[in-house]
């Protein structure tokens, strides 16, 4: 279940991972050129509106389609936003998600029926038309049906959290945020769920404090301290340079493994999860566009123009509570169990296939944040022991064909095997210090 929730969670933040340099142009532009930005300015703030409606909901749209069916899919799924657009009144996020895939999902099926049919010297023509007609259908589809239900079901829904929100209940939603970021589910919440709410709120308003559930580093960072205080063997001394990387980097996958090994410890997380959105309604604390990644510097940078203490204030207490809960968590369930976890590493690099290695690939779930960041950390032992071997990242789903390993964290095995039958796949359950690095590196030197 887990594995079927992480995919589709992975499909509906790639529509919105590969486009946030887009969301966050737009969030700057916001942010200096409205009238209540850093720096107004009529002329330039024309670009908001036009983005928002347009640009964005047309990326997500191209994108979804074209994870179902390459670039055609892409074409074809943007021409069908375009129709739910045009057909609304409001940023049709939504929309693009459901036309976009479900437009190149039928383009697929009907490029594979019309495969080996079509005569010689009539390709072009032929699927040229079949994507013209296909997206023109579709875009009408999408002005005259989709769009005036998509539109319906989002002002319900934006009823529902506006409810929530003045009732004071949003910070409830950290009970259940903060557990599915540790089954590496972060992603899909911010980026599938969270971002198209907090761009719709933020059109009117300004701001939203959507932006801030998911990406609030306060949590993380009270967890950590609390482990380099409190915490024993390798889960202390990693903690100072997962600090680092998840506070200042952005990186929040750094700090899920230290939960994985107590879990106990999704304590401290949702008790600080809570306190930092509850300072944040109280504070009316919002970003104009989703930081991403979610690094004190980010989260900076989208606040709107006297916004920033409140930002902090939610960050700060939120840090405070982790590290106290932590604390008492640790000191009641601590236990060093990193000897027995290299010799299970040990074990089984044991199992490696003796096999030709040039390629490693570093996978996790979105292949950006802590694919990247292993990889590069891989890279430099490898590169320190002499070897000759190409290390790249990937999300799990897009690993190459040519990796002759496959390096990622316990949680995303399964997945990763099921995917990659035919791979060798070796886990970790730490990003920063982990034994399974320098053992893997060994391994490969004999």
């Amino acid at each position: 279940m887990r594995e079927k929730i992480q995919r589709f969670g992975r499909f509906l933040s790639g529509m919105v991972m590969p486009n946030i340099g887009a969301f966050i142009a737009w969030g700057l532009i916001t942010a200096l050129f409205i009238p209540t930005g850093w720096m107004p300015n009529e002329k330039l703030s024309a670009l908001v509106g036009p983005m928002i409606v347009y640009m964005l909901p047309l990326l997500i749209g191209y994108t979804g389609g074209k994870l179902v069916h390459g670039v055609r899919g892409g074409v074809v799924g943007a021409a069908a936003t375009m129709g739910v657009i045009v057909g609304t009144t409001i940023p049709m996020f939504l929309g693009g998600m459901i036309m976009g895939p479900a437009t190149a999902w039928v383009m697929k099926k009907i490029d594979e029926v019309l495969d080996g049919k079509i005569p010689t010297g009539f390709e072009m023509l032929v699927n040229n038309f079949t994507a013209g007609i296909l997206a023109a259908a579709f875009a009408l589809i999408g002005l005259v049906g989709v769009g005036p239900i998509v539109q319906t079901v989002s002002d319900a829904l934006g009823a529902g959290v506006d409810t929530i929100v003045k009732a004071g209940l949003l910070p409830i939603a950290s009970i259940f945020i903060e557990p599915a970021k540790i089954l590496f589910l972060n992603n899909a919440i911010n980026h599938g769920v969270l971002t198209p709410l907090g761009v719709a709120e933020a059109a009117d308003a300004g701001k939203s404090i959507f932006f801030l559930l998911e990406t609030n580093p306060g949590p993380g960072l009270g967890l950590l301290a609390a482990c380099w205080v409190f915490g024993k063997g390798l889960a202390k001394e990693s903690a100072p340079g997962a600090i680092i990387i998840h506070f200042l980097g952005g990186i929040h996958e750094i700090y899920f493994p230290y939960v994985l090994m107590n879990p106990v410890l999704l304590l401290a997380v949702i008790a600080g999860g809570f306190t930092g959105v509850l300072t944040f309604v109280f504070l009316g604390a919002g970003l104009v566009a989703a930081p991403s990644p979610g690094s004190i510097f980010a989260l900076s940078a989208m606040a709107p123009k006297g916004g920033l203490l409140p930002v902090w204030a939610g960050i700060l207490t939120a840090a405070v509570v982790s590290f106290l809960v932590a604390a008492v968590v640790l000191k009641f369930t601590n236990k060093s169990s990193d000897l027995e976890e290299a010799k299970g590493a040990v074990k089984e690099m044991k199992g490696l296939r003796q096999v030709s290695i040039k390629k490693i690939v570093f996978a996790c779930d979105a292949g950006m944040g802590s694919s990247a960041m292993g990889a590069s950390t891989l890279r430099k032992k490898i590169k320190a022991a002499g070897l000759d071997i190409e290390v790249v990242h990937a999300s799990v789903e897009d690993v190459p064909n040519d990796a002759n390993l496959i390096v990622t964290h316990e949680s995303l095995a399964a997945r990763t095997r099921q995917d990659h039958p035919n791979v060798e796949v070796v886990t970790i359950t730490n990003f920063v210090g982990a034994p399974e690095y320098d053992t893997l590196v060994q391994r490969l030197l004999k």
